[in-house]
């Protein structure tokens, strides 16, 4: 039986069933998975310790002589035994003992032992160590290299892993483990022998490096690094392919709508989105499916460039579709298409979870045969029952919203399925460059790096939540010299019955604090209707303050709301706190953001608190929390395992990126080599290339 990536871990001696579905749980099926299974720090138990010296938490080898040994009846029985070297005295603390490990443990035995030194009843102590007699003076060493500690997961001991790790290196020994990279390749970037290197990351020698092993910048750690970030690549170039291959429909920038739109707007375009639109108008035109990341800060014009590449396809007698991640923003990409596009002749049709009976039969009959030609809608565009007569363009809004996966299934409704759509997809997260490189290696990358004129930078104020009496009353100041508020309730344990609980709160006090001033509420629990017309009386400025959970985070835009309280901010992320300090700032009034804390901050929210009062770049954010909070979170996809590596990490070695475009357009001639090189690092993993 073979498995995608090599042999099955059960042909190592001692593999049965349990132990297998422990091992599947870290990510181990084969040998090979195994051998690249890495420690993640390591211990010295080459060197032995004076007694004397230790520390409470430290970790070391100890030798020395029992004094005494002795049975004690506590809480718990336990045996005790005191060890001294010459240089202090070391209690050994074993719960768990049998009648022979007593008698081998009696006074005047000498014996070596390494554990962590814990603070006990009389000084310090080491529970269960690992031991040896030894049965002469002299130096003894518990090991001749470093030992490693790997990451373990329930009903696994490092004992377990140490040994099933030498199983498997033996077996690399005989079977040999191939060097992917081509002899030429490795010469010329000099990287270190693949097999060399895996044997001296699980034993290191004594002289090792140890700092350089933690921080995970070895030389033979950055060689793994490298091959995996490669085959990550490799994988999502595959994909690429994969959707070129199908061909798209060749869509020529006629003007014949998109001249009237433009001319219609109260605004002209600024030169980066005339740029952006370009770039996206050319991909258009040719025969094979657009694939392009539109990046650009809050407020920087993105819409106007999704609505010409949705023109792009209507002026070709075809059909675009429009998809945000939740209903809210759904809907302001729905109103905007609408107002904009309708005066034209041009039928948007609305399409989300809450569109129900008579209506969604009208709204997919009108997709179907062809009566639509945009739509815009949420999640509810991936379902089977909706069908487009001829699709020719999809915009995908947000998309680390939405699974890794889930990018490429709108694929899917081209026309029979042959042809694919374009793709264009849209983000108010800067995402970091390290990122885009790896994380979006299938798609071109555009960036709209200007703000439209008249936008005025706003000012961040970070206090805590006992000026509480000092932010409502600037907030009273605000709103009776004319200007409009946010005040934002941010997430309670991930619970959004909570969370509105606390908003209802807000909104009670804050009307007791504040009896002049109109105070609207909005939260995630309300109908969609509801906060429809709540949010559009706070538009009309028929509401001074609106208070609100997070759901305001993405679309409206109120020019005249100059000021944002947001409640507990070190409970968001960056990007999170970013997107909503991006609601006021839309007008040419100056605008303050109050991050209102609660005390005492931890040291993380203390840093990204003061990276929100330093920037205002959306870019420098990213990167910010991308180095605070990791490549998962800040793309959306923990869930989907996309980000997940090994040994690899994007932040540490992002140095390595340019060097791995190089070597993949080296290897682009080496097709099966690229293939062993995808199912060693991703195996069965890389499944979602076929969504």
């Amino acid at each position: 039986m073979s498995v995608a990536g090599g042999v099955p871990v059960t042909e190592l001696k001692g593999v049965g069933t349990a132990l297998e579905l422990k091992l599947e749980r870290l990510g181990i099926r084969t040998v090979q998975d195994l051998i690249l299974h890495l420690p993640n720090r390591y211990q010295d138990r080459t060197r032995v310790l004076p007694i004397g010296s230790l520390r409470p938490g430290d970790e070391g080898v100890v030798e020395g002589t029992i004094r005494a040994a002795d049975i004690v009846q506590g809480r718990r029985r336990s045996l005790l035994c005191r060890l001294q070297d010459g240089t202090g005295t070391l209690t050994l603390r074993f719960f768990h003992f049998n009648a022979a490990q007593k008698n081998s443990l009696s006074t005047g035995k000498r014996l070596i032992c390494f554990g962590e030194a814990r603070p006990g009843p009389a000084g310090l102590e080491m529970v269960h160590p690992e031991y040896k007699l030894l049965k002469t003076e002299g130096a003894a060493r518990m090991a001749e290299s470093l030992t490693p500690v790997y990451p373990l997961t329930e009903g696994m001991t490092q004992n377990r892993v140490r040994l099933l790790i030498t199983l498997a290196l033996e077996w690399m020994e005989r079977e040999g483990l191939d060097d992917l990279l081509p002899e030429a390749l490795r010469s010329r970037w000099q990287l270190p022998d693949l097999q060399h290197s895996i044997r001296y990351l699980h034993h290191p020698p004594v002289d090792a490096d140890q700092a350089l092993l933690l921080e995970g910048k070895h030389p033979a750690q950055r060689r793994l690094a490298l091959e995996e970030l490669l085959a990550h690549h490799l994988s999502l170039q595959k994909i690429r392919r994969q959707v070129q291959q199908q061909g798209a429909p060749q869509l020529r920038a006629t003007g014949e709508l998109s001249r009237p739109f433009l001319d219609q707007l109260p605004f002209s375009l600024t030169a980066a989105q005339l740029r952006v639109a370009r770039e996206v108008a050319r991909d258009l035109q040719k025969p094979l499916p657009m694939l392009r990341l539109v990046q650009g800060d809050v407020g920087s014009g993105k819409t106007v460039v999704a609505v010409l590449a949705a023109l792009q396809a209507v002026e070709n007698g075809l059909q675009a579709a429009v998809m945000a991640p939740t209903e809210i923003l759904a809907e302001q990409h729905h109103l905007n298409f609408s107002n904009w596009l309708e005066p034209l002749g041009i039928r948007v049709a609305w399409l989300a979870g809450k569109v129900k009976g008579k209506a969604r039969e009208a709204q997919l009959a009108a997709i179907r045969t062809g009566e639509a030609q945009i739509t815009v809608g949420t999640h509810a565009l991936f379902q089977e029952e909706v069908v487009f007569a001829d699709l020719g363009v999809v915009v995908i809004d947000e998309q680390h919203r939405f699974g890794v996966h889930q990018r490429l299934s709108l694929r899917e409704k081209g026309r029979n399925g042959e042809r694919s759509p374009h793709q264009l997809i849209m983000t108010a997260t800067p995402i970091p460059r390290t990122l885009t490189m790896s994380a979006y290696a299938d798609l071109d990358c555009s960036i709209i790096d200007e703000l439209p004129p008249g936008r005025t930078p706003v000012q961040t104020v970070v206090i805590a939540d006992s000026r509480r009496d000092q932010v409502v009353e600037r907030v009273r100041q605000a709103c009776e010299e004319g200007r409009q508020a946010y005040w934002v309730c941010t997430l309670i344990e991930e619970s959004e019955a909570l969370q509105c609980q606390a908003a209802e709160v807000a909104a009670e006090s804050l009307k007791e604090a504040l009896p002049q001033l109109r105070i609207g509420l909005v939260h995630g629990r309300m109908k969609p209707a509801e906060k429809a017309e709540i949010m559009a009386r706070f538009k009309a400025a028929e509401l001074d303050l609106l208070v609100a959970t997070t759901v305001i985070e993405v679309g409206v835009d109120v020019p005249n709301a100059s000021l944002m309280i947001i409640e507990n901010p070190e409970r968001l992320g960056l990007a999170q706190l970013h997107q909503l300090r991006g609601r006021v700032g839309r007008g040419s009034v100056e605008s303050f953001c109050v991050l209102m804390y609660h005390a005492p901050l931890s040291k993380q929210g203390r840093e990204r608190l003061a990276v929100m009062r330093e920037t205002t770049d959306g870019f420098r954010i990213a990167e910010k929390d991308l180095e605070l909070r990791g490549p998962g979170e800040v793309l959306g996809t923990r869930q989907t395992g996309m980000m997940q590596f090994r040994i690899a990490d994007l932040q540490r070695d992002a140095d390595l990126l340019p060097k791995i475009h190089q070597l993949a357009a080296d290897l682009e001639q080496l097709p099966a080599l690229n293939e062993s090189l995808i199912r060693r690092w991703l195996g069965s993993g890389e499944d979602y290339a076929q969504v």
